[in-house]
């Protein structure tokens, strides 16, 4: 019973932030989708004999900064050095995370001059994370993490001051 009461919770959670018309949760979504798609394809694909090796190499690396940047707890829970956690603390506006999002997929594509492979899946999902991110920028939302993952939710902010 308790189980599925949290179910629910997370459930009724999830689908009113998917009706709130932010964008910044949406991208959010989409970059834990990238999270994982950088690492799953970047592992499958470090099996080529191509120049792809390197850029599946660089995927897995993406999504391990995805983590921390889209994840800021777990920079409390690993230890990491001030200056890595200064560089994620850099993302905290969504024009930043549009920015670095479209920035990776850039790099993720260009392993398809060698080999197209299924890094094209996570480059698709990056640009798109990269676009909502902007789109959420460009009208005025402030960053918002998902109350489902952990964050204030929706009507909170969790940008520092001036950050939009």
């Amino acid at each position: 019973m308790f189980q599925s009461m949290i179910l629910d919770r997370m459930k009724n959670t999830f689908f009113g932030e998917l009706k709130s018309w932010n964008f910044s949760i949406y991208a959010q979504w989409l970059g834990i989708l990238s999270i994982f798609l950088c690492i799953i394809l970047g592992i499958v694909n470090l099996f080529h004999i191509t120049l792809v090796v390197l850029f599946s190499a660089l995927t897995i690396v993406e999504g391990v900064l995805l983590v921390f940047i889209e994840l800021p707890f777990l920079a409390r829970i690993c230890p990491v050095s001030q200056k890595f956690q200064t560089f994620t603390n850099t993302f905290a506006s969504n024009y930043y995370r549009g920015l670095i999002y479209a920035i990776f997929a850039v790099v993720t594509f260009l392993g398809c001059i060698f080999s197209v492979t299924s890094l094209i899946a996570a480059g698709v999902v990056l640009g798109l994370t990269g676009i909502c991110y902007t789109f959420a920028g460009i009208k005025g939302q402030a960053f918002t993490s998902s109350s489902t993952l952990g964050g204030t939710g929706q009507g909170n902010n969790d940008a520092p001051a001036g950050m939009v």
